[in-house]
């Protein structure tokens, strides 16, 4: 048998490895966000909903729209109907076929080759940090046009609510209305919070489940089974929402603000400015404001995602993560 023939018979993850680890993942956070979407809405109804006062739209005492989680979440449901728990949800899963697939892959592939283990095989903690941190930003890089795009649409329903014309009628309308306004630059609105965001968030998930998982492995009884990835998830997902939450919040405002023809915003200048006037008008807890629900998703989504694909690695014949 010759060498191309030999290659040919290969499984598909042996001749494509990392072809195959991208879309593994994109598969497993595709069903991680399509089960914990709803999440997603109410953290980010709650976290642009303290702006409209400190503007003055509408007066500036006025009470805010929803308080807390579970009001948020069943203001929508009645008000707008239980679908729209899902507005927004196909640039979401876009987004993470995008964000997932390259950082998961860029993670690996720094972790194995770039900066490496030692030899207990274990990777040092300072890596690991590097490692999440880097591959978080790349991947939200990549990935910024379709977070835009998300968090717009999410804010539709609310709009309709307020009487205010609809902007969008559909993912691909959004996106071409949004390149047709500000054109390639505005794509990538608030792409420095955005990746500001994923580095942190990413420093806590992919770092924190990476390292707990060894460290259990190496120093408890357990074994890398389903129990295993589960405390290593949970671990993973508190610390990613700690970490998050305040880039989150200010992602989210400069990505969701009106701008001009020419793609700039018409409220902050830029993330830091954002952070100073959110600080200064609402308090430094309004950094964390949607905490609970980001840590109420982050946890069920770090969960099904982490135990999705190491189970659909494992199937498909590739090494644990």
């Amino acid at each position: 048998m010759s060498p191309a023939e030999e290659e040919r018979s290969l499984p598909l993850p042996e001749r494509w490895p990392r072809a195959s680890k991208f879309a593994l993942s994109a598969c497993a956070a595709a069903v991680a966000e399509l089960v914990t979407f709803p999440l997603d809405l109410t953290k980010t109804r709650l976290q642009v909903q303290g702006e409209a006062a400190v503007r003055g739209d509408g007066g500036a005492g006025r009470a805010v729209r929803y308080r807390g989680m579970l009001r948020t979440a069943a203001g929508i449901a009645q008000e707008e109907g239980v679908r729209n728990l899902w507005q927004g949800a196909t640039p979401a899963v876009y987004r993470h076929i995008v964000y997932t697939g390259v950082r998961m892959v860029t993670y690996e592939h720094l972790r194995d080759s770039m900066l490496g283990r030692v030899e207990d095989e274990s990777f040092p903690l300072w890596k690991s940090v590097v490692g999440g941190m880097c591959a978080g930003a790349i991947g939200q890089f990549f990935a910024s046009p379709t977070d835009l795009v998300k968090v717009q649409m999410q804010m539709e329903g609310k709009r309709k609510l307020e009487g205010k014309p609809l902007r969008f009628r559909g993912v691909h309308h959004a996106f071409l209305k949004i390149l047709s306004e500000g054109g390639v630059r505005g794509l990538w609105a608030g792409w420095v919070p955005n990746v500001q965001r994923a580095a942190l968030v990413n420093m806590g998930d992919l770092t924190t489940y990476d390292s707990v998982k060894h460290f259990l492995l190496l120093n408890t009884p357990l074994v890398d089974n389903s129990v295993t990835h589960s405390v290593s998830s949970v671990c993973s997902g508190l610390v990613a929402a700690v970490l998050g939450t305040p880039a989150d919040v200010v992602k989210t405002r400069i990505m969701n603000q009106p701008r001009d023809k020419e793609g700039r915003g018409l409220l902050y200048k830029s993330s830091m400015n954002c952070l100073i006037q959110t600080v200064q008008g609402e308090g430094f807890m309004s950094l964390y404001k949607g905490f609970i629900p980001t840590w109420l998703r982050m946890a069920p989504w770090s969960l099904v995602f982490w135990l999705t694909y190491e189970q659909i690695r494992r199937m498909c014949g590739v090494t644990s993560f």
